[in-house]
């Protein structure tokens, strides 16, 4: 294989305070934080850098600046899944007091996901438990 997802880039108003809130959000950490660019990958992403192949690397979230504020619905996004039902609810609440705002974006009243936004507006969702 000859590509690997690197990472997916977030435009940021102030690209600093977003990475720090994904890392926390995420529980990563952010491992280069300068003027140009803002990188958050899992903690163990470091320790496994020499240890898997090119292609079995975890991605990262790269964040840069830009001076315009996001407008509109994303047209990408990420789902973060619970192991349990009860974590789901947890997760949803804990990021909520980190700054995230339950909104809707037009899903069905029976979702089985609830639609987020980052201190941004970048949406996100929390899906319904998964076991893998």
């Amino acid at each position: 294989m000859g590509l690997r997802w690197y990472s997916t880039v977030v435009d940021a108003v102030d690209h600093h305070s977003l990475a720090h809130w994904w890392a926390e959000a995420l529980g990563w950490q952010v491992w280069v934080d300068s003027e140009l660019e803002a990188v958050v990958v899992p903690p163990w992403a470091g320790e496994l850098v020499g240890q898997l192949p090119f292609e079995r690397v975890p991605p990262g979230m790269v964040f840069v600046p830009t001076g315009v504020t996001k407008s509109g619905k994303n047209r990408l996004h990420w789902d973060f899944a619970p192991q349990s039902d009860d974590e789901r609810a947890a997760e949803i609440e804990r990021l909520v007091g980190l700054g995230a705002s339950v909104i809707d974006v037009g899903q069905p009243a029976d979702a089985t996901w609830t639609v987020l936004a980052d201190p941004e507006g970048n949406e996100f969702c929390v899906l319904s438990a998964r076991d893998a």
